[in-house]
């Protein structure tokens, strides 16, 4: 994918971040190398997969909002880094392992999806998804705002949120392509979010099928 990007010092980043009021405690845990910053808002076709992206740079600032007409993905260890300094918006987000998201303002998601624990997510602002789900240890490390929309997720997830949500069984929520079917369990798979299918939930997203119902 071709991003108009320009190769950036980690303290003309410090500076930039500083500048548009992005909290030090989200950034201070950032490689200091440095990052793409695309100037102004950005709109994509999806999927955006992290792991792919061609970039000069340890991660991808975008320095206003930015918009994926698809997922946004990460399914490896050291993907880039995404950080937006605006809002971002896209169809649905599906992060594992060493995932690092920082987004300055909301999050608007179809599906928020999040898998394992060594990573950085930290929103700032609202996350409001049709619906997010939590798996293998995996919550925000922030959500400065509201979050809104139903989580399926294990007790000691939605214990670690800190805020109120609800929590209905997965079949309310999603297709039936995405669940568990009665007996049944994912081989070599860790992923714990009740009732629902990680590997088929992937594969959804990142062919952009719906798994809401």
């Amino acid at each position: 994918m071709n991003i108009t990007a320009a190769p950036t010092s980690w303290d003309a980043c410090v500076a930039l971040f500083d500048s548009r009021a992005l909290p030090v405690s989200s950034y201070e845990n950032l490689y200091d190398e440095s990052y793409d910053v695309h100037s102004g808002a950005l709109t994509l076709p999806g999927p955006l997969d992290l792991d792919t992206l061609d970039l000069d740079g340890t991660g991808l600032v975008v320095d206003g909002d930015l918009t994926v007409t698809g997922a946004v993905l990460n399914a490896d260890d050291g993907c880039p880094a995404l950080v937006v300094l605006g809002d971002l918006t896209a169809d649905a987000v599906h992060l594992e392992d060493d995932a690092k998201l920082l987004v300055r303002g909301n999050v608007r998601v179809g599906a928020f999806v999040g898998h394992m624990t060594d990573k950085l997510v930290m929103i700032g602002g609202d996350l409001a998804a049709g619906v997010t789900v939590l798996s293998a240890g995996f919550f925000p490390d922030l959500v400065g705002g509201a979050l809104t929309g139903p989580v399926l997720a294990p007790p000691y997830a939605l214990a670690e949120l800190d805020h109120e949500v609800s929590a209905p069984p997965a079949a309310e929520v999603l297709v039936p392509e995405v669940l568990l079917a009665d007996g049944e369990q994912e081989e070599d798979s860790c992923f714990d979010a009740p009732g629902v299918h990680g590997d088929r939930l992937y594969d959804h997203l990142a062919a952009g099928r719906p798994v809401l119902r």
